[in-house]
């Protein structure tokens, strides 16, 4: 059975902690074309602001995924199409790449687990919420992400590798290095993708392409266009 987002070329993250752009609805969202919604954030997630966004795309056809930073806003919703989990595999502290799993098993009811799917973050931007949350050790090079990207996938047997330089552009090399490193993992890749150039550049590597701040930032009209970009390098 092959995984929904081998198929995908674009995310579309959505923060539950920011507003969407002007006066844009989630109708609006769910129709710029991207493959998936990711509800999730770093800084300020409750479960009441998951449940918000959550049930206002309910109804949307576009899939629907989770991406909680802890256990206790994991939101137990039959309109969401899966858990998407990070583990941070660059994390000084072993508690992100481990232990705060470990109180995921824990949760009441337990994980639904044919609903629940590891990504394995290789967090690239030292400035990032993501890094300091997670202590990551982010003085990487081409060949050390290379390194983590071939483990993940390799021992670990992660489904997805995600490069995660969330509020600036990566390096296309290093992106490149990490996509020949891999047989079957989906690489995503997020971070700076602003237009229809960035997304191109970056979906010429990479599997998926992970847009966020943009839809709060700029709207529905900008991520259509990385929509866009997205599509037509994996069309190449």
């Amino acid at each position: 059975m092959t995984n929904p987002w081998a198929e995908w070329d674009h995310v579309l993250k959505v923060d539950p902690d920011k507003e969407l752009y002007g006066d844009e609805t989630f109708e609006d969202v769910a129709v710029t074309g991207t493959d998936a919604i990711e509800i999730g954030g770093t800084l300020g997630m409750t479960e009441e602001k998951m449940q918000r966004v959550i049930d206002a795309c309910a109804d949307q056809d576009v899939a629907l995924y989770q991406e909680p930073s802890n256990p206790a806003v994991v939101v137990d919703s039959p309109a969401l199409d899966g858990y998407l989990i990070p583990t941070v595999f660059n994390a000084a502290d072993p508690f992100w790449i481990v232990g705060a799993h470990a109180e995921w098993v824990r949760i009441e009811d337990g994980l639904d687990w044919d609903r629940t799917t590891t990504e394995a973050y290789i967090v690239l931007n030292p400035e990032a919420s993501v890094a300091e949350y997670t202590d990551a050790d982010c003085d990487l090079t081409a060949d050390d992400v290379t390194a983590y990207a071939r483990i993940a996938e390799k021992m670990f047997g992660q489904e997805i590798v995600y490069l995660e330089y969330s509020g600036t552009f990566g390096d296309p090399e290093t992106v490149a290095a990490a996509a020949d490193a891999l047989d079957s993992a989906t690489l995503f890749y997020g971070g700076g993708v602003h237009d229809y150039e960035t997304a191109n550049e970056m979906g010429s590597h990479a599997d998926v392409v992970v847009v966020g701040d943009l839809l709060h930032e700029e709207g529905c009209d900008a991520v259509r266009e990385t929509v866009e970009g997205a599509r037509d390098a994996n069309a190449e």
